[in-house]
């Protein structure tokens, strides 16, 4: 299981490499870089973007993912805040995305805590603003203990 608290990308990348069973002569020629560049990148906290992206080419996975994950369970804006930037008037001419995005990491991190009784449905709901109908679907389609 991904730790979203504390990501290592480096780490992320090189399990996805071995995974996928992608020779270093593919990487390399991939990333225009030598094989010490690429282990450097394995033992690397963070990546430029550009690269990253190419990694995720490569790799056929999405690497931002995991960020994004982070940011959904450990963002630091309350509930009211995040109201009120949704109502501002002047549109920003940044993208906006009109949902979160719940991979099976994420649902099967917010059971666990659930099952394990480190937090209630309740504090779930508050503490990661996940809306109270999602989080009981699933509780229904996916927690196998149903606690």
């Amino acid at each position: 299981m991904i730790d979203f608290k504390n990501i290592h990308i480096g780490q992320l990348i090189e399990n996805r490499v071995k995974e996928t069973n992608t020779d270093i002569n593919r990487i390399c020629s991939f990333l225009k870089c030598t094989e010490n560049d690429v282990e450097q990148m394995y033992t690397s906290k963070s990546i430029e973007s550009y690269t990253l992206l190419r990694w995720s080419k490569l790799l056929e996975y999405d690497f931002f993912r995991v960020y994004s994950q982070h940011i959904l369970l450990f963002s630091s804006v309350h509930k009211e805040k995040w109201s009120e930037k949704k109502k501002q008037t002047n549109p920003s001419p940044l993208p906006q995305f009109r949902k979160n995005i719940y991979t099976k990491e994420i649902i099967e991190f917010i059971l666990n805590i659930i099952n394990s009784g480190e937090m209630t449905k309740q504090q779930v709901i508050d503490r990661y603003r996940i809306p109270k109908t999602t989080l009981y679907k699933w509780v229904n389609k996916y927690n196998t203990s149903n606690n």
